[in-house]
């Protein structure tokens, strides 16, 4: 064993062959090992191995002798396969050679027959063009003969039918047949066109159709009784009729369109026969409103803006109970009131967009047109329900020249009402001073009347039909608001002086005011929809950066965000100046309380009857006189935070200067806590429940001084002991827990150590 294992530790492994040597090796070190009594088994152990060579020699003949036969099979099918293989080459070859010539010889047939077929095509293209030239003469003569035997409702049919054909044929290029339909249609429609407009029109006549003067005083659709159901019948025959002539009448007629920079929204023709209810209106209107007429004077844009509502009134009856029963039977989706309302707005459009070129420069002219055109959009929309998806005055104000003008010219007009709302006498009085329940803001004169102005100048864009024009808006009340908040400014540093003031204060109402009436406006629908246009500009351009952009979306902020941060600085720094006057003016009060003697205070036993220091009157009468002067002066939110931060002031400053300042013994502890929460702290319970918790260094001071010898006693041991062994004994009641069960939770544990300090009535203990 000893030579078997000298032998392994020289046998190495060779990776890159099949090492025998070392697998033997290895094989009689896992069977055999250190083991001498394994040796017996060698026995075995031979004869196990040989069993497993002869197994894996009989293996090897089987499989030498099989291996020949599957090789040989492989053979005898390959060279089987390519013997196919050859075969299929030489039949492909013979087919190819027989094909090739078989298209050498019919070539000339192919060429020859070539010719036919394109011969038959173009016989068969000029069949199909006389099929059409023959359709269309059918449909001319059956027109002509339903005309001679005065059907003309097949003859209007047939002529609809004639259109829809022309519709169709527009994709082929037959120029000719093409031309030659469009004019048979064109004929046919001029003649029944001209034939049931005359007869329309009659028939308006008998109705006493247009209605000019008020509804009151017609009596539309009521011809003789006797007659009367024959005129509505014709006029509903004739409607119909003419309603089959709208697809020629479309194909035509070429609707007169005003300029692209106008960027009207597309709209369908409107309906022949509302067409031609329309003519006489139409006349009427050019008659008086164009040319050198009296009525057409470019200072009077009401006269015609009034004279189309009236009539779109006078009518509307009518056609809500005459016409479009009609329209509805013949099934079209037409609404008669709209589109007569549509078709004398286009009369306006016309109107101002000759109109306004020549008032563009004059600012009176150009303010007071647009006044009447928002009146007109206004009755136009909540009177006669007209939609906003159709043109209106709103497009012809939003194309350029004319929108940049009206933006130049409502700032310029803004602004001068923001200098006279400055400059009036009342503009620091509120117009609701008398009324309590009205006057809760306490809201001077100019502010109200400044978002009273912003409020219309968002009703009169709030209708333009694009966001963009909007956002022009926006940004010009923007402008206002910041420009309103520098006066303000400017005012308030003249008044600095006297942070008290009226008008001081007034300018502090307006402001919170303001910013107010802002943050309202920024959960209006109006302007939630301009943030998100805004945000849709934003995201195109790259302006603003990804937490802005995540603000706007999540609507964390609104589009009066820089104003309203704006305003509550100027309204801190406003209320602060006035905190700090106050407070001044608190401790120069309180400089004899300061002195006061607490050492050497008589105890309460000692005293029949506690008092108010002495010391303490001025001071005390000075925070009365200052919060009841700003409590009428300040709207109620304002004043809350004013004197809230009053008291955190005076709280500390009486904390600081006054109790840490001194040393008290039992009397002098117990005239503090009677000053402080019987004089002190009543000032402000009209203001709050509890106003104690405003004044906590206060009201925990006083519970520390005015403890009782054995509970101060013990409260200092404890105190002691928790700073000494805070390490040592963890399961000991700590300080914060002594000092919660006595209310105090403001101060800090070194502050309590400090007022147990400044006791004077402690026991001589003979330390």
């Amino acid at each position: 064993m000893a030579a078997i294992a000298v032998g392994k530790k020289e046998v190495t492994r060779d990776l890159d062959h099949c090492d025998i040597p070392y697998y033997v090796s290895e094989f009689v070190e896992r069977e055999v090992g250190n083991d001498y009594d394994s040796l017996r088994n060698l026995d075995n152990l031979i004869d196990k191995l040989s069993e497993n060579k002869k197994q894996l020699e009989e293996q090897v003949l089987t499989v030498s002798s099989e291996v020949p036969k599957r090789i040989q099979n492989a053979l005898k099918n390959a060279e089987d396969s390519k013997k196919s293989l050859s075969r299929l080459v030489e039949e492909e070859t013979l087919l190819s050679e027989s094909v090739s010539s078989h298209l050498e010889k019919a070539q000339p047939w192919m060429e020859e027959l070539h010719v036919l077929i394109s011969q038959v095509e173009e016989i068969e293209r000029h069949l199909a063009y006389l099929k059409w030239i023959s359709r269309i003469e059918e449909l001319s003569d059956s027109i002509q003969q339903y005309l001679m035997t005065n059907n003309v409702p097949e003859a209007a049919s047939t002529l609809a039918f004639m259109a829809d054909l022309d519709i169709k044929l527009q994709e082929s290029s037959c120029s000719h047949l093409l031309a030659f339909m469009r004019s048979t249609v064109k004929f046919w429609h001029k003649i029944l066109k001209d034939k049931l407009s005359s007869d329309f029109e009659e028939v308006l006549t008998q109705l006493c159709w247009p209605f000019v003067g008020p509804p009151q005083s017609q009596a539309f659709g009521l011809p003789a009784p006797a007659s009367a159901p024959d005129v509505y019948n014709n006029l509903e025959m004739l409607f119909c009729q003419l309603l089959k002539l709208q697809t020629s009448d479309e194909l035509l007629t070429k609707p007169k369109q005003l300029p692209e920079k106008y960027s009207l929204p597309p709209s369908p023709p409107v309906i022949l026969p509302i067409q031609i209810m329309l003519n006489p209106l139409q006349k009427r209107f050019k008659y008086h409103f164009t040319g050198n007429k009296q009525t057409n004077v470019l200072n009077k844009p009401e006269w015609y803006l009034t004279q189309v509502l009236m009539w779109i009134g006078n009518h509307a009856k009518f056609l809500d109970d005459k016409i479009q029963p009609i329209l509805d039977k013949a099934g079209s989706s037409v609404n008669a009131g709209l589109e007569f309302s549509r078709a004398l707005v286009m009369l306006i459009l016309e109107k101002l967009a000759a109109d306004i070129p020549c008032l563009l420069y004059d600012d009176t002219l150009f303010c007071h047109l647009v006044d009447e055109v928002l009146l007109f959009e206004r009755e136009l929309y909540s009177v006669h329900g007209y939609l906003s998806s159709l043109p209106s005055c709103m497009h012809i104000l939003s194309e350029e020249s004319c929108f940049q003008r009206w933006l130049t010219v409502e700032k310029k007009f803004a602004l001068q009402k923001m200098d006279s709302m400055l400059s009036s006498e009342a503009a620091w009085v509120s117009q609701y001073k008398d009324i309590t329940d009205v006057d809760e803001m306490k809201v001077p004169d100019c502010a109200e009347t400044f978002m009273t102005l912003l409020l219309v100048i968002t009703d009169r864009y709030k209708n333009l039909p694009t966001a963009s024009r909007k956002l022009q808006f926006l940004g010009l009340q923007k402008e206002l608001v910041d420009d309103f908040r520098i006066r303000l400014t400017q005012v308030m540093k003249e008044e600095t002086r006297a942070s008290l003031g009226f008008r001081y204060c007034a300018i502090l109402n307006a402001v919170n005011y303001i910013a107010t009436v802002l943050a309202d406006w920024a959960d209006n629908v109006f302007f939630l929809q301009l943030q998100q246009a805004e945000l849709e500009v934003h995201v195109e351009s790259n302006a603003v950066s990804k937490l802005q952009l995540g603000q706007l979306a999540s609507m964390e902020s609104s589009v009066f965000d820089e104003m309203i941060n704006l305003l509550e600085r100027l309204k801190h720094d406003m209320l602060t100046r006035q905190v700090d006057h106050v407070f001044r003016e608190v401790k120069d009060a309180a400089k004899l309380y300061k002195k006061e003697r607490w050492l050497s205070l008589p105890s309460q036993a000692e005293q029949a009857v506690m008092s108010l220091s002495s010391t303490a009157c001025p001071m005390l009468l000075t925070l009365r006189d200052r919060l009841l002067q700003l409590e009428q002066q300040l709207c109620h939110s304002l004043f809350k935070i004013f004197w809230q931060m009053l008291a955190e002031k005076v709280d500390i400053y009486i904390y600081q200067e006054i109790i840490m300042a001194n040393h008290f013994n039992e009397g002098g502890a117990a005239q503090l806590q009677f000053d402080m929460s019987r004089n002190l702290f009543p000032l402000f319970s009209h203001y709050c429940k509890r106003p104690e918790n405003y004044f906590k260094h206060i009201k925990e001071a006083c519970i520390i001084l005015n403890l009782n010898v054995g509970s101060a006693l013990l409260l200092k041991d404890v105190l002691q002991s928790a700073a000494d062994n805070e390490t040592f004994k963890p399961n000991q009641p700590s300080a914060t827990a002594a000092l919660n069960e006595l209310g105090v939770y403001k101060l800090a544990q070194q502050d309590v150590e400090i007022l147990l300090n400044l006791r004077a009535n402690w026991p001589n203990t003979g330390k």
